[in-house]
């Protein structure tokens, strides 16, 4: 017989309570007991990397990051988003030579919710360049981008596929300003270099935000949390990837190539309003720290199953740390 996608990965199904099911049901999430949305959790094919690549994909190539789940952190995304750097950067952004707007290059867009949330927080002609590894996400970033800034000033968009690996300062020609959002997790020290040096090269700006910390603290808490947060940061590194290690390389990449950096927390802070998001999370949190120590399964099932059970009982609070990271690169072009 073959095997099912859960019993493949080592996930654990667990079914969707009513106030779960009727929040997944009308953010369009698959309502499959074993359902786990990629994004919230392993849904790789074995020996398959586990990461948002900004390269062309086959036909084959199955999503890893499904727009419910991207619908569904939207919101929390939103708020905890780091405000506190965003006075910096308008400064710098009102520093830059020429005023005919901004051009902002946004990596690994998904859905385009980096772009909701910073387009109306900045003044002036705005011109987005959307970059995404996957052509059926940039179509809904694309149809569901801002249309004005803070002042009213006019916003466009447009679309590209490519490669993280190949950005260079000549891409980026022009550019105002790099965002991106959960991308620093999945990347390479190889690749964070890459777009450490395209951005300095360019003298551009980057506002790097919701990079997995690897802490996660739950109210109630259990015995077995730290245990399940380790097997979890272990299973970000896999191949390679820097996981909760990403901010740090970052920081040391920018600040080598001359560049001011400034980090500031942004957790998610889960009640019972986003249990549907809790819910996912916990199922993708527990699924991969199952993946990378199978030995944890037995243990796992039952603590999954209560943790749900509370988050369905609006009793379980969750705080994910991420860290919001802005680099202010020496300028280019006379700018100050």
């Amino acid at each position: 017989m073959r095997k099912t996608a859960t019993e493949q990965s080592g996930r654990i199904p667990a079914q969707p309570g009513p106030r779960e099911a009727a929040t997944m049901q009308a953010a369009g999430v698959p309502l499959d007991a074993d359902a786990v949305i990629p994004g919230a959790g392993p849904s790789t094919r074995p020996g398959e990397r586990p990461t948002v690549r900004l390269r062309d994909a086959g036909p084959d190539d199955a999503p890893r990051y499904a727009p419910e789940w991207l619908e569904l952190r939207e919101g929390p995304d939103a708020a905890a988003r780091a405000t506190d750097l965003l006075d910096p950067l308008r400064i710098r952004l009102a520093n830059l030579p020429g005023k005919a707007g901004l051009v902002i290059h946004d990596l690994g867009c998904g859905t385009g919710s980096m772009g909701r949330w910073l387009a109306p927080r900045l003044d002036g002609p705005q011109h987005w360049i959307l970059h995404d590894r996957d052509p059926y996400l940039l179509h809904f970033a694309a149809v569901a981008s801002p249309r004005s800034a803070a002042d009213g000033s006019r916003v466009t968009v447009e679309t590209r596929r490519g490669d993280v690996g190949l950005l260079t300062p000549d891409v980026l020609a022009g550019a105002s300003l790099v965002t991106a959002s959960a991308l620093l997790d999945v990347l390479t020290r190889e690749e964070i270099d890459t777009l450490a040096a395209a951005c300095t090269g360019a003298g551009c700006p980057a506002l790097l935000t919701l990079s997995v910390a690897g802490r996660v603290e739950l109210d109630p808490a259990d015995p077995l949390d730290e245990e399940i947060a380790d097997a979890f940061n272990a299973h970000q590194r896999r191949g390679a990837l820097l996981g909760p290690d990403a901010v740090t390389v970052a920081c040391e990449a920018f600040s080598e190539r001359g560049a001011t950096v400034r980090l500031h927390p942004s957790a998610w802070r889960l009640g019972p309003a986003e249990s549907a998001l809790t819910a996912q999370w916990l199922r993708g949190w527990v699924g991969a720290a199952v993946e990378e120590r199978p030995e944890l399964k037995e243990r796992a099932e039952p603590y999954l199953r209560d943790r749900l059970e509370a988050c369905r009982a609006g009793e379980l609070k969750a705080v994910v740390h991420h860290s919001d990271l802005l680099a202010l690169s020496r300028p280019t072009g006379g700018a100050s």
